[in-house]
């Protein structure tokens, strides 16, 4: 029996093996730190949940911020929750937001729904772009932040976070608004080559986190290091804004030594 049916997901081996980003992101908390294996949804269309968003507030009385955490292909919001309530006791000034991406068809899974902020034919790096899907989920998100923004936080104590096609979306819209975000941090993501022109344009300068692991099969690391040569070569960003972290050993999921990183970085940004 293969890991995920083994784990009561009701994937059968040749649905896992295809699976890929869907199946491969299956691991959102943090080993020996109450880790609770993410719910992969298998639906029929429309929202994977409802509409509003899934907060965490702060228990600080001295507010610092806010966080987006914007989850991967095939993830419920919830499947996060372990981990953000363990970054959220290191933050408690911070408030945390966790959007959830609509159930679509996904071309790599076969046309299989999926939660997915956008359509994806093939693993990254790839020739791939679902423009209208991408367009959708940058504007959900920047709507989002505009809410934040208007209820009184600064753009610069916002800050997103995405984990794989999360972390896609993330650096898609952080380094293409017009708001001066506190920062953006990538976790085992990248940047779709179809988007970096206009990311060219804007000049971006906000600080970036990217954390990913060695031994990552699903958005292999080389495609990290090319995206981060964009971030220095192309758009100029200088070293005291980016820090690029890798983990040995650590496959397509995240660790307690990224999360630590992570807590760390939040920590500076939002200081």
């Amino acid at each position: 029996m293969d890991k995920a049916a083994e784990r009561g997901e009701g994937n059968t081996k040749e649905e896992t093996d295809r699976n890929g980003l869907g199946r491969i992101e299956n691991a959102a908390g943090w080993p020996g730190a109450g880790f609770i294996p993410p719910v992969i949804y298998h639906g029929t269309g429309g929202m994977a949940n409802d509409a509003e968003q899934l907060v965490i507030a702060p228990t600080s009385e001295t507010p610092i911020g806010t966080v987006v955490f914007v989850h991967g292909l095939g993830q419920l919001r919830e499947s996060w929750m372990p981990t953000v309530e363990r970054l959220a006791e290191r933050l408690p000034g911070v408030r945390w937001v966790l959007p959830q991406a609509p159930n679509r068809p996904v071309t790599y899974n076969e046309g299989r729904y999926r939660p997915s902020w956008f359509d994806i034919a093939n693993l990254p790096p790839c020739d791939c772009y679902d423009e209208t899907g991408i367009a959708a989920s940058v504007a959900s998100i920047e709507s989002l932040m505009l809410s934040e923004i208007h209820d009184g936080t600064e753009s610069s104590k916002v800050v997103l976070v995405g984990f794989s096609q999360g972390a896609a979306l993330c650096l898609m819209v952080a380094l293409t608004t017009l708001h001066d975000l506190g920062g953006v941090a990538s976790l085992s993501g990248w940047i779709p080559r179809q988007s970096r022109q206009t990311m060219i344009q804007m000049e971006p300068n906000l600080p970036v986190f990217w954390g990913h692991g060695n031994s990552d099969h699903e958005v292999p690391l080389h495609v990290a290091e090319e995206c981060v040569s964009f971030l220095r070569d192309t758009l100029d960003l200088p070293d005291e804004r980016l820090v690029f972290k890798t983990y040995e050993g650590l496959e397509h999921t995240v660790s307690e030594a990224e999360m630590d990183d992570l807590a760390d970085w939040l920590l500076r940004v939002l200081a």
